[in-house]
């Protein structure tokens, strides 16, 4: 039986009680059906990257979704693309390059499966699952029944959607509109990143691999600061009027709500004392060298260790700046 630590991007958790692998939708089907029905504990597991999983877990039942599948097709303006929910994210992302598409490029690198991704409605330097995703599957735990849920049902924000408030199951597949274009429409994050230059798709994934690489965030087994769940808090939205009362320097975004700013939390972090490559006295958490908004495991980190320097980041910051970080990953069996 695998452990957590074999199987997530932090490589800390204990070993479940049951851990299996459904390779075909009706696989996954009957796995979670069967655990449902069970009364027992249970986790639907996709690439690893977004959990800190507890180091006791001796009653979880693991479901780790391996189904895979895309099927494209095409439309006069791009195509519409069915992805299975075990399909690996970045794989994906490069398939759509290749095919020409645009509309997930500079999300190219963010770790983990397909079917993860619209529970935290992903993002990267302003493309986010929400402006694409179109509908997708879902087998709901509470009647046992199978879904189709719209892009105007999913309630979309900022890395926030109903999956995170109640809405429970499993995502089967993604269905998503992508766009045929010669050049990617750069965002006001992405033009910041990147500059204002015409650039393809294939162009622009490049240059956003090569930033995420530059930041720790594209995994790699020999390299801890990869060790993580890439960005570990969320930047904080706030009221324009609490932002007026923050120094200028502090890097602050639009949002779709006009009263109120998005901040950079690793901005905030850094400014509480904590910078890049950061622990905690005897712990083997720390954070990125090249990213302080990156929580890493430096080789042996306990799940409680990465629990505590998250704590006394948050603690950090508040104390500073009177604001709440909130984490990204879900943190399982604490």
């Amino acid at each position: 039986m695998r452990s957590l630590r074999e199987v997530t991007t932090m490589r800390v958790g204990g070993t479940p009680a049951s851990l299996v692998t459904p390779q075909t939708k009706d696989e996954l089907i009957d796995a979670c059906l069967k655990a449902w029905g069970s009364g027992e504990n249970w986790l639907i597991l996709g690439g690893g990257s977004n959990i800190v999983a507890a180091e006791e877990l001796s009653l979880l039942n693991v479901i780790k979704v391996e189904t895979r599948g895309i099927q494209i097709d095409e439309i006069p303006t791009g195509a519409i693309i069915r992805v299975q929910a075990g399909e690996d994210w970045d794989e994906f992302v490069a398939h759509t390059v290749a095919a020409g598409l645009s509309g997930i490029e500079a999300m190219s690198g963010i770790p983990g499966t397909v079917g993860a991704a619209p529970v935290q409605n992903i993002g990267a330097y302003g493309q986010e699952i929400a402006e694409v995703l179109t509908r997708l599957e879902f087998l709901d735990y509470e009647t046992g029944e199978t879904e189709i849920l719209e892009n105007s049902q999913l309630g979309f924000g900022y890395r926030d959607s109903i999956f995170k408030h109640g809405k429970t199951g499993v995502i089967l597949w993604v269905e998503f509109k992508l766009k045929h274009s010669a050049h990617t429409h750069k965002t006001e994050r992405l033009i910041e990143a990147l500059g204002d230059t015409e650039e393809t798709p294939l162009e622009v994934r490049k240059r956003v691999l090569a930033l995420r690489n530059q930041k720790g965030m594209v995994l790699n087994e020999q390299d801890h600061d990869t060790w993580s769940c890439g960005s570990f808090f969320t930047n904080p939205i706030v009221s324009r009027a609490f932002a007026s009362a923050l120094p200028e320097e502090c890097p602050r975004w639009e949002t779709t709500n006009e009263d109120e700013l998005k901040l950079s939390a690793a901005w905030l972090i850094e400014h509480s004392g904590i910078g890049k490559g950061f622990a905690l006295a005897a712990s083997k958490a720390g954070t990125s060298t090249k990213h302080c908004l990156a929580i890493t495991n430096r080789g042996d980190a306990t799940a409680g260790q990465i629990i505590e320097l998250a704590k006394f980041i948050q603690t950090s910051v508040s104390n500073r700046f009177g604001i709440n970080l909130v984490p990204e990953p879900n943190l399982i069996g604490f």
